[in-house]
């Protein structure tokens, strides 16, 4: 069951999908350096199943040790638009 708190959130981004004013974020963003997506890639960083993750895949015997060394995934490429 979805809560109605959680219904009109959905219908709020989906207005703003279909209205453009997602995309021209977006767009903005890239075009100033992503800080507010960087600074919420970082604070990501810090949320504590990323620990979890990190002690996880240090168990996994059959990851490449490259994975098993870094929680974090690696830095998507910035396409500007």
């Amino acid at each position: 069951m979805v809560p109605d708190e959680t219904r009109t959130a959905m219908k709020k981004i989906l207005a703003d999908i279909q209205s453009g004013d997602f995309a021209r974020e977006w767009i903005a963003e890239n075009k100033s350096g992503c800080k507010n997506f960087n600074a919420l890639r970082e604070a990501e960083k810090n949320h504590p199943v990323e620990e979890v993750g990190s002690r996880l895949r240090a168990m996994m015997s059959w990851l490449p040790k490259e994975q098993k060394k870094s929680a974090a995934a690696p830095e998507p490429k910035v396409v500007n638009a």
